[in-house]
């Protein structure tokens, strides 16, 4: 967890503890992805619980409470997440999505799901008393990656929530969740920083490039800050210089080369450069790589706006299954062939 909040939260915790006299049941926080909700809600989690909380709203870092929950074993506290993100160490302020970096392995995919199981398990937490006579917390997260069942029971909590407990939600993508979720909760936006406040924090960090890292990542700096340490900026610049240059040599002879850079990095490379010729070609905008723009411009010329729908549509159905591909090499050889088809 961060030590303190990031700058463009400061603001969004002040507005948070207004809400401390009459708490709701279950806070939904919602924004993009790379920005830091988790670290937010786990730090409002820890306050929820401390016993002796300062003026401005903030754990105090040393009662007993504290104590257990920097542990991890506060026995008031739950933490729901997919397996996947329990398996691997996720990338500093990481909400859910996006590039994590794996502690162990094992011969089974962890789920990025939350499954039924894990929400059925707070039955027993939930009808015991707390052990400090104070609040019980659970925080859930990603929220859009409860499966269908999961979402059914975690609605029937929601709807009889128990005494003395509060759920603490973050999400990505509100239009991911069933609605009659969204309607028994709080909702707080949480912001997405300015660009010259993110890329203040992020050289302050010590990223190199940190205005192409951040540019690329649409905005979000822990992404940015995890891409950067990934240490892959020589594979990205690989494929970028064969989407500025499409041709079936290039398409197989980068899928050759680029076959361990991950499979979900590349995709999402694929999806932000569709953007930008998108919206270049109606708007003459680029958002993620402006030191591409004369390739940009080329590209919005020469494809018909047709096409480069289809090319987006195809580049989001395989993001979908770019974490459990059948072969990775057949996968990249495809993709980069599809889109060098797409501009020829």
């Amino acid at each position: 967890m961060s030590a303190t909040l990031y700058p463009w939260q400061q603001a969004a915790w002040q507005q948070l503890q207004t809400l401390r006299s009459r708490m709701p049941h279950a806070i939904l926080f919602h924004g993009a992805a790379g920005t830091g909700k988790a670290d937010f809600i786990e730090r409002f989690a820890q306050s929820l619980l401390c016993e002796a909380v300062l003026a401005d709203g903030h754990a105090c870092g040393h009662c007993a409470s504290c104590g257990w929950f920097l542990q991890a074993n506060h026995p008031d506290y739950r933490r729901i997440r997919p397996e996947a993100l329990e398996d691997e160490l996720p990338a500093d302020g990481e909400d859910g999505e996006g590039e994590t970096k794996k502690t162990a392995k094992s011969s089974k995919t962890p789920s990025r799901e939350i499954k039924i199981e894990q929400i059925r398990n707070l039955a027993d937490f939930m009808n015991i008393s707390t052990h400090r006579q104070g609040l019980r917390v659970v925080v859930l997260y990603p929220a859009e990656a409860l499966n269908l069942p999961a979402s059914n029971a975690l609605l029937k909590t929601l709807e009889e929530p128990p005494p003395g407990t509060v759920f603490l939600l973050s999400s990505n993508s509100l239009d991911r969740l069933l609605p009659t979720i969204l309607s028994r909760c709080r909702k707080f936006a949480l912001p997405m920083p300015s660009h010259a406040e993110a890329l203040a924090w992020l050289k302050a960090q010590g990223v190199p490039d940190a205005d192409s890292w951040l540019r690329e990542q649409g905005g979000a700096p822990l992404t940015a800050l995890a891409q950067a340490e990934g240490g892959n900026r020589e594979e990205l610049e690989i494929l970028l210089q064969m989407l500025a240059r499409p041709s079936v040599e290039n398409a197989l002879r980068v899928a050759d080369k680029l076959q361990k850079l991950p499979l979900s990095t590349q995709v999402s490379c694929l999806q932000r450069w569709l953007y930008d010729v998108f919206s270049y070609k109606l708007a003459g905008n680029i958002r993620y790589y402006p030191r591409y723009q004369k390739e940009l411009a080329q590209l919005a010329e020469k494809i018909h706006v047709s096409r480069l729908l289809a090319a987006i549509k195809r580049a989001n159905e395989r993001r979908a299954v770019a974490d459990h591909p059948l072969s990775p090499k057949l996968f990249l050889e495809d993709m980069l062939l599809d889109y060098a088809a797409c501009c020829a």
